[in-house]
């Protein structure tokens, strides 16, 4: 799996904060509040944003366990979390799922993972999943969409040729990219979960033009792998972007969606 600078997570956290469906966070407070022992099982926890996200949300005695194959993330979630009974670290290369720690976790958590994922790992983890009759809360999955206020005639032809990347290999196969959601949903369905998709966009402007600027310079690479637009053309389009981000008005919508699927 491809590795992620702790200077982006800390980006993009306040972003995924204010984007996540409250409905549904709503709905996995209830289900472990309904637990004599609530555990939860945070899979790629990079540096704990999905803990500091629902933390205060969950009840007061769940237990969680942060897992990630970084040791590095994994070293700077324990110095952001700092020493909390309820929290435990765990590192785990996330393709070996058989060893997931599934035993005690009715609840699986992972934010921005599965849209890097593969079919056939969704498969293997959905069907160990149902095995342990242990529900999934899979939030922030990139869903292809991108939508500026001030456009550009490439816009549309840089989005699908990002989009394009996102079904490479990021570590886990061949990337499900923006049909992770679906693919998710369809799958957990075959073992009769109960399965909510809501939209969680990214609403971003001139209090994120720092993600923004980030975000942008991001895709650079991407799309010169794809080999498709010359690269003075790319940069083009980029310039552009990046300089719209400090005009009147300017915003950006970035398309995710959660999922949540638990076991009926």
């Amino acid at each position: 799996m491809s590795g992620f600078d702790t200077t982006w997570l800390a980006l993009r956290e306040p972003a995924d904060r204010a984007a996540r469906d409250p409905g549904l966070v709503q709905i996995v407070a209830r289900h472990l509040s309904a637990l004599p022992d609530p555990r939860v099982l945070d899979i790629g926890c990079g540096t704990g944003s999905t803990w500091r996200s629902l933390a205060r949300q969950m009840p007061d005695n769940t237990a969680w366990q942060l897992l990630d194959h970084d040791p590095l993330l994994l070293a700077e979630a324990k110095r952001q979390i700092g020493p909390t009974p309820t929290v435990t670290f765990h590192q785990n290369d996330l393709n070996e799922i058989a060893a997931l720690p599934l035993a005690a976790a009715p609840l699986v958590t992972a934010s921005a993972l599965f849209d890097l994922c593969s079919q056939a790992f969704c498969e293997a983890l959905v069907h160990r999943l149902a095995q342990a009759r242990c529900g999934l809360y899979a939030a922030l999955n990139y869903d292809g969409l991108f939508r500026w206020s001030i456009q550009h005639p490439l816009d549309a032809r840089m989005v699908e040729l990002f989009n394009r990347h996102q079904h490479t290999d990021k570590g886990f196969g061949p990337a499900l990219g923006p049909d992770a959601s679906s693919c998710l949903a369809r799958l957990f369905d075959t073992y009769r979960y109960r399965v909510w998709i809501e939209q969680s966009p990214w609403h971003l402007d001139h209090a994120t033009s720092a993600l923004q600027t980030e975000l942008l310079k991001g895709l650079r690479q991407p799309l010169l792998e794809i080999a498709d637009l010359p690269e003075t053309t790319i940069d083009a389009w980029l310039a552009f972007r990046l300089a719209a981000i400090h005009e009147p008005e300017s915003s950006c919508l970035v398309g995710h969606t959660d999922v949540l699927a638990l076991p009926v």
